[in-house]
């Protein structure tokens, strides 16, 4: 299913984590709906790669290398993308992982190195917050512009990876609601989308839901595209749940 916003024709985007998994399919699915992408991530092999595939299909895409942690470079990321589009008008927070995971290091929270935990609620909690920092005055400005936030069920219920959950949760509830407070008055939205279970790699799909399966990724993103498309224009402060009815139970999500 591909939902059409034409809305999006001209437009400036950011997406952070844009070399895979969700970040990626939401700057292709932008870039198919006429906006100008801005695909910002660490891996400058994979995002340059990406960001070429979608220039030739015909979408405007530019590669952004940046370390999320480090507020100068994300800075950088959002000045390059006003001065080559003029305006900075979607920007929407993918980046982020477990930091066991990515790391793969021992993820038992007692015995977990505290590098490994800093690097995950720099990269997890900080990160978003770096880039609402440098794109809102962009956004308040020009008064208009939407910040999507990417939460996870983990930062609802808690779970094994307890820098991961912490951060989520900020994210989700403290980042996203100020923001939306910040920007209210200038015409500025901000939202999260939290996904549960999601196919964007294997082991998701033996993580259990009340639906009895994991997400598509598209069904995430067309939810982040209409979230950022003027039918959402009133929804701001809020999250908004696709997660197979995992918040709704309680059923054994913790991982421990």
């Amino acid at each position: 299913m591909k939902m059409i916003f034409d809305e999006f024709q001209g437009k400036t985007a950011i997406i952070t984590g844009a070399a895979s998994g969700m970040g990626l399919l939401c700057a292709q699915r932008l870039a198919e709906n006429g906006a100008n992408v801005v695909m910002a991530d660490a891996d400058e092999e994979a995002v340059r790669r990406k960001a070429q595939a979608i220039a030739e299909q015909g979408g405007s895409a530019m590669p952004a290398v940046v370390d999320v942690r480090f507020y100068n470079q994300v800075e950088q990321v959002a000045k390059k993308a006003a001065e080559q589009f003029g305006h900075i008008d979607i920007l929407v927070n993918c980046a982020g992982g477990s930091a066991a995971r990515i790391k793969q290091v021992d993820g038992f929270f007692p015995r977990m190195d505290p590098e490994v935990i800093d690097w995950g609620l720099d990269v997890n909690l900080k990160g978003p917050l770096h880039f609402a920092r440098a794109v809102l005055p962009y956004m308040l400005e020009q008064k208009s512009g939407v910040m999507i936030n990417v939460g996870s069920t983990c930062g609802n219920a808690g779970s094994g990876s307890v820098e991961y959950s912490a951060a989520k949760s900020g994210v989700m509830y403290g980042l996203t609601k100020s923001v939306a407070m910040y920007g209210a008055r200038h015409g500025v939205r901000c939202c999260c989308v939290t996904p549960g279970p999601v196919l964007t790699r294997p082991a998701m799909a033996n993580m259990p839901t009340p639906l009895g399966y994991a997400a598509e990724p598209w069904e995430v993103v067309d939810l982040i595209l209409y979230l950022c498309s003027d039918n959402a224009r009133s929804m701001t402060g809020a999250e908004y749940l696709v997660d197979g009815g995992r918040s709704a139970t309680a059923l054994d999500v913790t991982g421990f």
